[in-house]
């Protein structure tokens, strides 16, 4: 999980959900991994495991990295679980002898070195749209332009990196076509984002065809037909969404009550929300509902509020190139609710946003430190100075007291509305306005001057800016839940009911607890550390020296069958290494044999196409030439580079 999936998706429904558990609305928050579909394959492949077993490994770092995030499910389950598959492949029956599941013969592409038919994602080539030179069958990661697989240029096959063909093979379609009418009349009563609703206008006015469901793979839910091969199983973005319902089932069964589930899947009055990237819209807002349509049993979408692209640094996120923030990384170095917080504040609900270190330092420090934390410190802080620790009972309220409380209320209703209509980012900074008002106020009251001056007024003060932090725990436990429950700690008080926000509910003679910090700062060191790991600042001394530059000399050149563009080359780098290098389009074995090159020594060995690859030489390239860096003939084998 990236900062990309939680600013689209766990974060906003993880607020939603609290939000509407403090407005003790009957709500299930319900999740799961993807464990199905080609990514894994070819990940499984690279790393020589089983499926299964990388599966497992991925769940239990996303699942336990969510809950530290604070992202609190009902259910978090796996789409290659027996619940799933069995829910998933019953379904499938159900659409095919409906009639809206048939067999067809089409043409596919076919590795012959693989000897396998290539799903979308194993095909990779230029994208016709900007020249993207490693977009994938199904899409393009630079311009995100969905794709065919025929639309590339110069297509390859990503596991071996040959020429695919075509070859005939069987498939079975979803026949969306059939529910065109029904889903242009369902979409056109939502009110949903303009960005949601246009997305779908714009493939319903296409006109629906049918989509192919299934993919030849060793992995996923295998069709449930007797004629259907061992390698068909069902295409990850028919059994995925499937994993809503069947993710519930399990949550049911743990509960001990099997058919609990129904009551949400099944009753006319729930209401589905989908909180999805927009890369998803297609698949939440038209062929998912398609299945629901066709079944005739379970409840439709009622809300799809689809948030934008989050970016990073200038670039677009990309985990095909480690452009990215890790959430497991992340919380080994900061608090969560410093994410939390700022994801939110620049959440990309209508347009793309930016994510960048120094203004996530910036905006935690000022905003969240300096104004929420700073107006919940003083004001602890006073009372456990000059009131022994007891927040003090006022006799009665000036006019000043009064408009406080009422612009706090009006302060309230604004973020129960925001909320409600999915503004998250207008919700977090209304909070902010909340503490940056109580800050404002006690300064105009200065309780300082008037513990001894005014006692009365410097009672009221206090006693309200008691009542604001609570209010301020209540409503931050939906976005920096962690800060939330210090601030109950610190006043030794439980949270507000929500249709109870605007009611000071401070017991007489009330002692706060020990007053400790609530955050620490961010500081500059801490924001360069990931700034280097982001690689963004130049290289230090001591990153070089970390390459393990060595020089080598070439004594053995030897083709590797079936790859037109790579050498297996025998070095000498002080010991004897082999490495695998693309370069036999640009240079002969006789320029090659004898040749000093540079050698980065201290990479994980990997296997390219049988071959043991022990290292990477350097080279410059320009365009379509390439030249390798060759030191003078009197540096000997096995000298550094430094």
């Amino acid at each position: 999980v990236h900062i990309g999936h939680l600013a689209g998706v766990y974060l906003p429904a993880d607020i939603y959900t609290r939000f509407l558990r403090k407005k003790k609305a009957d709500v299930i928050f319900i999740c799961g991994t993807d464990e199905n579909g080609v990514p894994i394959t070819i990940s499984a492949e690279k790393e020589r495991i089983s499926p299964q077993k990388l599966v497992n490994r991925y769940h239990k770092i996303i699942k336990e990295s969510l809950k530290n995030l604070g992202i609190e499910f009902n259910n978090f389950s796996g789409t290659s679980r027996k619940v799933h598959h069995d829910f998933s492949q019953k379904i499938f029956l159900e659409l095919y002898e409906e009639g809206y599941i048939e067999a067809k013969t089409s043409e596919e592409f076919y590795c012959e070195n693989c000897k396998k038919f290539l799903p979308d994602r194993y095909v990779e080539g230029t994208c016709p749209y900007c020249s993207f030179e490693e977009a994938r069958g199904d899409s393009c990661d630079s311009c995100g332009s969905w794709l065919e697989a025929d639309q590339l240029i110069n297509l390859r096959c990503k596991l071996c990196g040959n020429k695919p063909v075509k070859k005939e093979t069987k498939h079975w379609y979803l026949l969306l076509d059939k529910f065109q009418d029904q889903l242009e009349k369902w979409i056109e009563k939502k009110n949903w984002r303009k960005t949601v609703k246009s997305y779908l206008k714009g493939w319903l006015s296409e006109g629906l065809r049918p989509r192919a469901i299934t993919r030849d793979l060793d992995w996923g839910v295998p069709v449930p037909l007797n004629d259907a091969p061992k390698n068909k199983v069902l295409y990850v973005w028919f059994d995925a969404p499937l994993g809503y319902i069947s993710s519930t089932i399990e949550w049911a069964e743990k509960t001990g009550d099997p058919n609990r589930w129904k009551k949400y899947w099944e009753d006319k009055n729930t209401s589905l929300i989908h909180f999805i990237g927009k890369d998803n819209i297609v698949f939440h807002g038209i062929i998912w509902p398609a299945i629901i349509m066709g079944t005739e049993k379970f409840t439709l979408p009622d809300e799809i509020p689809a948030n934008e692209y989050l970016n990073l640094e200038g670039r677009q996120i990309s985990t095909s190139r480690n452009w990215a923030i890790w959430l497991h990384e992340y919380l080994e170095d900061f608090e969560p609710d410093f994410l939390r917080y700022y994801l939110c504040s620049i959440m990309p609900e209508t347009r793309d946003s930016e994510f960048k270190w120094k203004e996530f330092q910036e905006r935690v420090n000022q905003e969240l430190i300096n104004n929420l934390g700073n107006f919940v410190n003083r004001t602890l802080k006073f009372i456990d100075k000059y009131n022994k620790g007891v927040i003090p009972k006022p006799d009665k309220f000036s006019e000043r007291d009064r408009e406080i409380l009422s612009k706090v209320n009006s302060l309230i209703d604004k973020i129960d509305e925001s909320l409600s209509k999915f503004n998250f980012r207008k919700a977090v900074r209304l909070l902010m306005e909340i503490s940056a008002m109580g800050n404002r106020y006690y300064d105009q009251m200065k309780p300082w001057e008037n513990r001894k001056k005014d006692p009365r007024q410097m009672a009221a003060a206090i006693y309200l800016c008691s009542h604001l932090t609570h209010v301020l725990g209540t409503i931050g436990e939906l976005f920096i839940p962690f800060s939330a429950k210090k601030i109950f700690s610190l006043l030794k008080l439980k949270e507000k009911e929500w249709n109870r926000l605007k009611i000071i509910e401070i017991p007489d003679n009330h002692k706060i607890g020990e007053i400790v910090p609530l955050f620490k700062k961010i500081e500059d060191d801490d924001i360069e550390k990931q700034l280097r790991r982001l690689k963004m600042n130049h290289a230090t001394i001591e990153d070089f020296a970390q390459m393990g530059l060595k020089v080598g000399i070439i004594e053995k050149v030897e083709d590797i069958e079936g790859a037109d563009k790579l050498y297996k080359l025998t070095v000498d780098t002080g010991e004897k290494r082999t490495i695998v290098a693309g370069i036999k389009q640009h240079y002969n074995p006789e320029e090659l044999l004898n040749r000093r090159i540079v050698v980065v020594t201290n990479l994980e060995p990997a296997t390219i196409r049988g071959a043991k690859s022990e290292g990477m030489l350097l080279a410059a390239s320009s365009g379509d030439t390439i030249s390798i860096i060759s030191p003078d003939d009197v540096v000997p084998a096995g000298s550094k580079v430094s």
